[in-house]
C-alpha cells in the first residue's frame, strides 16, 4: 500500500487535489480508500466540525483534540486494510492550529506514533489568496478562516515541514497545475502515473 498525506491550509486545495489522484488511481484499476479530516462519518469528526464554528480557547483546544482523535480513529480504521493507495487529508499539519510551542510538541509526539506517509505533501497557499477563496465559496467560516489567523497557521505549518519529508508544493496555482506537480512527485515511484 501506498500512502499519501495531502495537507495545507484551508482553501489549499487539498480536496480537490485528493479526489482527483484518487480517481486517476480508480480509472488505472487500484484500490483506493480516501479519508478527510474532519471526517464526516463520526463523531469526533462530527465534534470537530461544531468547534470549528465556535470561539473561544475552549473551542480552539476542543477542535484540536477531536481532530487528532479523528486522525488517530482513521489510523486504526483503515492503515491495515488491503487498498494500493490510502490518502489522507490532512494529518499532521492539524497540529498547526495549536498556540506556540504546544505546536511543535504535538507534531513532535504524534509523528512518532502514527504511520509515516509514503509521501507527504504540503500544499502552500498564501494566506491572501486563502482568504479570498474562501470569502467565494464559504457562506460560513470557521475559526481559523480569518487573514491573521491564516498568515499565523502558515508560519507554523511551514515551520513544521522542515520537520519531515514534505514535498511543498505553490498552491496559489491552477488547479491543473498543482495536480501535475503532484503527479510528477508520485511519477518517480508510481510507474503508471503518466498522463
Amino acid at each position: 500500500m501506498v500512502f499519501i498525506v495531502i495537507d495545507g491550509l484551508d482553501a489549499s486545495g487539498k480536496t480537490t487535489q485528493a479526489m482527483e489522484l484518487s480517481e486517476i488511481f480508480r480509472k488505472r484499476g487500484h484500490s483506493v480508500c480516501l479519508r478527510f479530516h474532519p471526517s464526516d462519518d463520526n463523531l469526533l469528526g462530527a465534534e470537530t466540525k461544531k468547534f470549528l464554528y465556535s470561539k473561544g480557547k475552549n473551542a480552539h483546544f476542543a477542535a484540536a483534540t477531536f481532530y487528532m482523535l479523528d486522525v488517530l480513529r482513521s489510523i486504526l480504521l483503515y492503515s491495515w486494510r488491503k487498498y494500493d493507495y490510502l490518502i489522507f487529508v490532512r494529518y499532521l499539519m492539524g497540529t498547526a492550529y495549536l498556540p506556540y510551542p504546544l505546536f511543535i510538541i504535538a507534531y513532535d509526539f504524534f509523528s512518532t506514533i502514527v504511520p509515516r506517509p509514503d509521501f507527504m505533501f504540503f500544499l502552500d497557499v498564501t494566506p491572501e489568496e486563502a482568504h479570498r477563496r474562501i470569502r467565494q465559496t464559504r457562506k460560513r467560516r470557521e475559526m481559523f478562516e480569518n487573514p491573521e489567523k491564516l498568515k499565523l497557521t502558515r508560519q507554523k505549518a511551514l515551520f513544521l515541514t522542515s520537520k519531515g519529508k514534505w514535498t511543498i508544493i505553490n498552491a496559489d496555482k491552477s488547479i491543473e497545475e498543482i495536480e501535475n506537480e503532484v503527479l510528477k512527485s508520485l511519477s518517480y515511484v508510481v510507474r503508471d502515473l503518466s498522463k
